[in-house]
């Protein structure tokens, strides 16, 4: 008889076997997505048809960008502060529900409703004694955040997305080694997908100097990352609890113009000094533990009725594929955009959103708001790119105004409205950012900081070509194709 050995080795010989075999594992998948996976119909369909269409390839994108994380316990804290907090968080929407709060900002008062659903549904404080520098120049933004790292005096803890070992990561790992040196607590996360050059060579320097550095998310089984899907797509710099960064730019050389594909960088970031700095520092703070399972002490303090005046007013809304039907940070989007009576500013790399945001923005335009769409000229993902060129088109047909944004790559995370309120921060307008990515955005209630933002806008159409019908009806055959394909698998990008 032949060993068992032989009767397999000639079984995988066998290309009808194999292919057999393809086709029942892609059977067993596919009824495992329709009817065992929490997703979308829209998700599962365009799941169905990679499956079917791309055999045995297929498998191995669904293995690698389908896994399932919504019933993960992901964040570990101490429950008697999270319970503290939250009651802190109570304290506050029961003194604006009972007229107990002033509002020391006309636009958090006028957009007082904005502000209870995220209380309510994002758990996000609202502050309002908060300071905002906005950086439209990276240059600029990179020489203040070290200059404020080289002042921290207590700690450093510095979140990312994409660090690359380049001019500008490798001056920031300098930065943050001398500091480490000097006693300063450095605390380093990046993301192991998009920071995936840095190795541990970059970081043992920094190690050796006492900092801290970890991976969200890193590789496990034989170095191979079965959650490639998730990412930690935040930008977050807490210094010493006193001056926080949050919005767009990476740290990597291409996010200040030096690029071989791209002339330029156009983005937005924010310096803020106040109270939602602790807001930021939480964050960091529940990334840093899922991360590492070391819990981080939370800070809470007594609301008080009374707050200090300030600036800006500002809560932060995080989102993230553990509560994927929550999606708080769109919920902050469709709410802007559904309350416009004047104006909708929108500045986005990747434009796929789904039908709920493609309905408020239609909606808006149709009824006598000013909606202003930017977008790239160039894709630095082409079916990503070419969509998010499709669906832009698609809102020209209701009145939306689209722009195309030719000097340099748009990379902008911005909405603005009526002048009064505006959003800025890590997440874009699509589906992955809904659904798939960690993010964070700043809600800012103040109305200078509202037309600083609108003025940028304004000043960014100067270099940029507004769409119309006849441009959009030039595209190449080539790019109708690139279009319909990306569209079918939108869902899934």
């Amino acid at each position: 008889m032949r060993s068992a050995l032989e009767l397999f080795r000639s079984f995988i010989e066998s290309p009808t076997a194999l292919l057999g075999v393809i086709y029942l594992i892609n059977f067993i998948l596919s009824f495992g997505v329709i009817f065992l996976e929490r997703k979308s119909p829209s998700a599962t369909l365009a799941w169905l048809m990679v499956l079917n269409l791309l055999p045995g390839f297929g498998i191995f994108l669904y293995i690698f960008l389908s896994q399932n994380i919504t019933r993960q316990k992901l964040y570990h804290g101490n429950y008697f502060e999270i319970q503290k907090s939250s009651k802190e968080l109570s304290a506050q929407m029961d003194d604006m529900n009972y007229g107990r709060f002033t509002h020391a900002n006309p636009a958090g008062e006028k957009w007082k409703d904005l502000i209870y659903m995220n209380q309510n549904h994002a758990l996000a404080r609202y502050t309002q004694n908060n300071h905002v520098d906005v950086f439209i120049e990276s240059i600029e933004k990179f020489d203040k955040l070290h200059e404020d790292m080289e002042n921290a005096k207590e700690y450093i803890n510095f979140e990312y997305f994409i660090m690359r070992p380049d001019e500008v990561g490798l001056r920031v790992l300098e930065v943050l080694t001398r500091k480490a040196r000097e006693g300063v607590k450095v605390r380093l996360l990046l993301d192991a997908f998009g920071s995936n050059q840095i190795r541990d060579r970059h970081l043992k320097e920094l190690r050796d100097a006492g900092g801290q550095a970890a991976f969200f998310f890193p590789p496990t089984i034989f170095k191979i990352n079965l959650r490639l899907n998730y990412r930690n797509h935040r930008k977050l710099v807490v210094i010493d609890g006193e001056t926080a960064y949050i919005g767009g730019l990476n740290v990597a050389k291409e996010y200040i113009g030096k690029s071989r594909k791209f002339s330029g960088w156009r983005d937005t970031h924010l310096r803020i000094q106040g109270g939602c700095v602790r807001d930021i520092d939480e964050r960091f703070k529940l990334d840093w533990n899922c991360a590492t399972k070391e819990v981080l002490p939370h800070k809470s303090s007594d609301y008080l009725i009374l707050q200090p005046p300030g600036d800006c007013g500002i809560q932060i809304v995080s989102s993230g594929p553990e509560n994927p039907d929550e999606e708080e940070i769109k919920r902050v989007y469709l709410k802007l955009i559904a309350n416009a009576k004047k104006s909708v500013f929108i500045q986005t790399p990747y434009f796929i959103p789904d039908e709920s945001i493609f309905e408020a923005m239609k909606t808006a335009a149709l009824s006598g708001v000013d909606v202003r769409l930017m977008i790239p000229n160039k894709p630095d993902h082409p079916f990503v790119y070419w969509v998010t060129y499709y669906n832009a088109a698609e809102m020209m047909e209701s009145g939306v105004k689209i722009y195309i944004y030719n000097a340099g790559f748009m990379h902008c995370k911005m909405i603005t409205v009526d002048g009064e309120v505006s959003s800025v921060g890590s997440a874009n307008f699509d589906i992955r950012s809904f659904k798939l990515n960690f993010e964070t955005n700043a809600v800012l209630y103040d109305h200078d900081l509202a037309l600083e933002l609108e003025d940028s806008f304004i000043q960014d159409m100067k270099d940029s070509t507004q769409l119309t019908p006849a441009i959009y009806a030039k595209r190449s055959l080539w790019i109708r194709l690139k279009q319909g394909i990306g569209r079918l698998i939108s869902d899934i990008l």
